[in-house]
């Protein structure tokens, strides 16, 4: 039993790996088609947002995929590829965006907010009253007691 589900879960890895690409997309000259692939995982599913056009089912993703390879034979550079492709979707469609005025926010906004919490954490943790620990009841101190003796026991 353990052995058919070790062979399922590898058969699920290798089944992810392979991505969204089908047969038919793929490029006849295997340089070419390793470059499209590299450049595949650099670009943003428009539609998905959270996956590369090389591992969407989206339509959108498999148009991209289309139009890397058309750049491709028609004689692109890998950066001349990425270019068109930012130029007509714009940063976003890039996994990693560049830094520029527009977005400086989605690289800088998570430290400004980090920093902004701690500030009000710690201006609230001065802020909070902390009330005199109230002393222990007879009961309370023989259940202390009790427990400490069984430590000094043991």
């Amino acid at each position: 039993m353990t052995g058919k589900r070790l062979m399922l879960a590898a058969l699920l890895l290798l089944a992810t790996a392979a991505g969204a690409v089908q047969p038919g997309e793929q490029l006849a000259d295997a340089a070419l088609e390793a470059r499209a692939r590299s450049i595949s995982t650099e670009l943003r599913c428009v539609q998905c947002q959270n996956q590369t056009i090389d591992e969407s089912n989206a339509p959108l993703a498999r148009d991209l995929r289309f139009i890397v390879r058309e750049r491709l034979l028609a004689g692109d550079s890998d950066e001349e590829v990425v270019a068109f492709v930012q130029a007509r979707y714009g940063d976003f469609v890039l996994l990693k965006p560049p830094m520029s005025g527009e977005t400086a926010f989605l690289w800088i906004g998570p430290f400004v907010l980090l920093a902004i919490a701690g500030l009000w954490l710690a201006k609230r943790s001065r802020t909070m009253p902390v009330a005199p620990p109230q002393p222990l009841s007879p009961e309370d101190e023989a259940q202390v007691d009790a427990v400490l003796g069984h430590i000094a026991k043991d």
